[in-house]
């Protein structure tokens, strides 16, 4: 996820620019640059923040009314200068900002390069540059339309040419892009609020849109270059709300975008009928006779559904491990074993530790990380990226879902290395996992529902939520978002463990959370619900659809579609999240900075 903006008009495009990429630098923040085109084309970027590429302009004058300008969040190549955007191609003629993935720029790249192009980036986006420029014959929009339909993958594009002073193109697949409408001025970028302090109508692009963006007009067309048309919108929201896309906190923002990172984690990694992990070699498993997951807080529970997937597809014993602990004994680590090192920010003080002492020990390490050119990163033998884009609220949501989404695919990837994964077994999974996005946004339409349940619990002073296998791992999460922001107790534990002590806790004012998707063992949870029910608790389930019998027990049910059982904890977590989140906000409480925590453990 990374943000881009473009300007056209009769006002000094850089300050505009900068302006804009302020207001998306919420979208990434590794490294930024502008590309301004006056008499001459001027490009300056630079590593770090938007404050940064403001300390490398000072003493410069560009002057220019035209202008395209990114902040990145690194997905392909690490995060320095060489790599940061705008990127153009060797003549300079061809300018392109980039959010997105190219699945197919290994591909492009080496076409390219046999036709005589020297590469400077690490990046998908140069390749942009110069598949442009090899169709450009005068006509920029005609040069774009043939090389987006050479693309594949998901992108916004903001391009220019130096030899065109009177426009520049944008594109939007997959990626999200809107156009500003201004009076003898027009802007895109990946975010309102970038062009809301100087228009408030806008246009929303739609997959396939290219818009050619003029002082004086823009207009739109589809990938073939047929005209279209798409309606201005007038924005009532402030820069403010417009930050957080209309919702009132990033948390709730960013569970609302995971489907999309559900896509994202997924892309050039589900092909048609095969699961494939590009960033892993096949003799990863060599020798390998243990495999650990390390990690601390989410990332931990979802190393808890790494185990239990691990166990099942590769036969090996596996163990989920909190780091804090992982480092302070003499765990049996050696050259034959496998240590699952996962961070969002890939800078957690206590997992990195672990995976230092793993790597001291001689196990083999794969990082499930979401930020590139992180210690994380660089330290792991392979690492495979989660692509969630930037998180800002404390409390992970949307990491943690690309999390078990990742591990789920590595672990199937590495069971068909293994040959413990049938050609069947694959296909039947990559389909399934097609499927997720619109399985997530299902779960959201219910929102409404769950908010209203919320908010009559509000009062709620202890919480348990219980489930078994791949649902005790999500009951471990949906207990710990819940302390983390409504400051309730929750614990979560095994369903078959209500016995052995917490059902003496269990009275009339308990509400306990149970989730019951795991179907060969859901009966098994129905009678656990039933135990609650017997000590007076209150009973709230997360059910798969079609599991009808469970109503006649749970005080209320939210169903979730359904999914390959190994799949579930990827979709099943979203409504405890945002149980978690409506509890918090009926109590009023700083939902994106929850008391006494920070985004990143960095100390010990």
């Amino acid at each position: 996820m990374c943000g881009i903006v473009g300007y056209i008009g009769g006002k000094d495009a850089l300050p505009i620019l900068i302006e804009g990429l302020k207001h998306l630098e919420y979208r990434g923040y590794d490294s930024a640059g502008v590309a301004i085109l006056g008499e001459t084309l001027s490009v300056v970027k630079t590593q770090g923040r938007i404050a940064d590429l403001e300390k490398k302009l000072k003493g410069k004058t560009f002057k220019g009314s035209v202008g395209i300008g990114h902040t990145r969040w690194a997905t392909h190549g690490a995060p320095n200068d060489k790599n940061a955007h705008p990127h153009y191609s060797e003549s300079k003629n061809i300018v392109v900002v980039h959010n997105g993935i190219i699945e197919n720029y290994l591909e492009l790249k080496k076409m390219l390069i046999k036709e005589g192009h020297t590469f400077r980036s690490e990046t998908d986006t140069e390749v942009i540059a110069y598949l442009i420029e090899s169709f450009y014959e005068g006509d920029l929009l005609k040069a774009v339309s043939k090389a987006v339909n050479m693309l594949e993958g998901s992108f916004a594009l903001g391009v220019m040419s130096k030899d065109e002073k009177n426009r520049f193109v944008a594109v939007r697949k997959d990626s999200p892009l809107v156009v500003g409408i201004g009076k003898g001025e027009n802007f895109i970028a990946s975010d309102i609020p970038a062009v809301l302090p100087y228009t408030k109508d806008v246009i929303i692009l739609e997959n396939g849109d290219i818009a050619e963006v003029k002082r004086d007009g823009v207009n739109l067309f589809d990938l073939k270059l047929n005209p279209i048309k798409r309606n201005v919108q007038k924005i009532t929201w402030s820069v403010d709300d417009a930050k957080k896309g209309g919702f009132k906190h990033f948390m709730l923002k960013e569970i609302f975008e995971e489907p999309h990172v559900i896509r994202e984690a997924m892309r050039g990694r589900v092909n048609g009928d095969e699961i494939e992990i590009p960033e892993l070699e096949s003799d990863i498993l060599k020798g390998i006779n243990r495999v650990y997951f390390v990690a601390c807080g989410t990332a931990y529970h979802a190393g808890v559904v790494g185990k239990y997937l691990a166990e099942k597809f590769l036969k090996i014993p596996a163990e989920a491990e909190v780091a804090s602990e992982f480092r302070y004994r003499d765990p049996l680590v050696d050259k034959n074993t496998l240590l699952f090192v996962i961070s969002q920010s890939g800078e957690t003080a206590d997992t990195l530790a672990a995976l230092r002492l793993g790597k001291k020990k001689g196990a083999k390490t794969i990082g499930i990380v979401n930020v590139v050119g992180s210690s994380v990163s660089r330290e792991t033998d392979r690492v495979v990226y989660i692509n969630a884009g930037p998180e800002i609220a404390v409390a992970s949501t949307k990491a943690y879902v690309a999390q078990v989404e990742v591990i789920a695919l590595t672990i199937l990837y590495l069971a068909k290395l293994l040959n413990k994964l049938s050609p069947e077994e694959e296909k039947r999974f990559a389909n399934e996992f097609k499927l997720l996005p619109e399985k997530a946004e299902e779960i959201l339409k219910q929102s409404d529902r769950i908010a209203e349940f919320a908010y009559t619990t509000k009062n709620i002073e202890e919480t348990f939520y219980i489930g078994r296998n791949l649902d005790y791992a999500l009951s471990l999460e949906g207990a710990l978002k819940l302390k983390e922001i409504s400051y309730v107790h929750a614990e979560g534990y095994p369903a078959g463990e209500l016995k052995h002590g917490p059902l003496a806790l269990v009275t009339p004012k308990s509400l306990i959370i149970a989730i019951d998707t795991y179907a060969p063992l859901r009966e098994k949870t129905l009678s656990n619900i039933k135990e609650v029910k017997a000590r007076g608790g209150k009973v709230l389930a997360i059910a798969s659809e079609g599991y009808e019998k469970i109503k006649e027990v749970a005080d209320k049910v939210f169903f979730v579609p359904q999914t390959l059982n190994e799949l579930s904890p990827v979709i099943s977590v979203i409504p405890l999240q945002l149980i978690a989140y409506y509890i918090a906000e009926s109590r009023g409480l700083d939902i994106d900075k929850p008391r006494n925590l920070a985004k990143s453990v960095t100390v010990e």
